[in-house]
């Protein structure tokens, strides 16, 4: 069951669109998932954990989001959220494609969830948002996201050396993209 911008993902746990008042629940999820998305993700700072700072994450990426270089929903399981799926990056153009992100909260991997929003946000990327190719990058021993994407229809392309910086190292990163059309840019 779906619409444009949202869609349930299983019993009880809807993706929507990300909104104005999300920063105390992003607050909560973050600080939650501390430790589980340490090995996944960037160095935080404190400031990143406090309402003060997803205020203004949430606020520079609702602009980017109006501005079209960014679409982001959240994960939710009643009032709590638990998780984020993001297309970033994206460039209108000849490229014409977006990169894919994603992260669930702790007590609720192994369900499908990723999967079932990878597949929403794919089909949202070519249907609404017109986009030609998707790419996402995981780090190498990263295997449970890895299989997300081949469940999703990406396939792999090669190895980034030293892509991002990620827990306090550059890390070499699997890269897999998806053809979503051979449509011409809108």
């Amino acid at each position: 069951m779906s619409n444009d911008d949202h869609t349930i993902l299983s019993e009880g746990i809807l993706l929507r669109p990300l909104a104005e008042g999300d920063a105390p629940a992003l607050r909560d999820a973050y600080v939650r998932n501390r430790s589980h998305l340490r090995p996944t993700e960037p160095v935080r700072t404190e400031e990143f954990y406090t309402l003060a700072g997803q205020r203004e994450r949430l606020a520079n990426q609702l602009a980017a989001q109006e501005a079209g270089a960014l679409f982001g929903w959240v994960f939710v399981d009643g009032e709590r959220i638990i998780g984020t799926i993001t297309l970033s990056q994206v460039v209108r153009g000849p490229l014409n494609g977006a990169n894919l992100g994603y992260w669930v909260d702790k007590e609720y991997t192994g369900r499908g969830l990723t999967g079932a929003a990878a597949a929403f946000v794919v089909r949202y990327a070519n249907e609404v948002l017109g986009l030609h190719r998707l790419e996402a990058g995981t780090l190498l021993d990263n295997f449970a996201s890895q299989r997300v994407l081949a469940r999703t229809g990406f396939t792999e392309f090669g190895v980034a050396p030293r892509m991002l910086h990620i827990n306090g190292a550059w890390r070499d990163h699997k890269l897999f993209q998806i053809i979503l059309n051979d449509l011409p840019p809108r």
